[in-house]
């Protein structure tokens, strides 16, 4: 599948960009609107295989109610 000139296996699948402005991208779909949001920071490795970090991140983000697929609050929460 492509969309605007990038390959995707699918749908609300993340993929790494690799020398892109983001460190990841989805092509998120949510009823009948699709959006290519992309999300994370490429110069930083997340760490959450340690607790505290993990726990911090979530609330600093507020991922218990990360809302609507088409945004990168969503993806990053998913990826933590």
């Amino acid at each position: 599948m492509e969309y605007r000139g990038e390959k995707f296996s699918g749908y609300n699948k993340p993929k790494s960009t690799p020398g892109g402005p983001k460190k990841s991208a989805v092509l998120a779909k949510e009823g009948k609107i699709v959006k290519l949001v992309r999300f994370g920071d490429p110069n930083m490795a997340i760490k959450k295989h340690i607790p505290a970090n993990r726990k911090s991140f979530r609330a600093r983000h507020g991922c218990d109610n990360p809302g609507s697929k088409l945004s990168a609050k969503y993806w990053s929460c998913k990826a933590w």
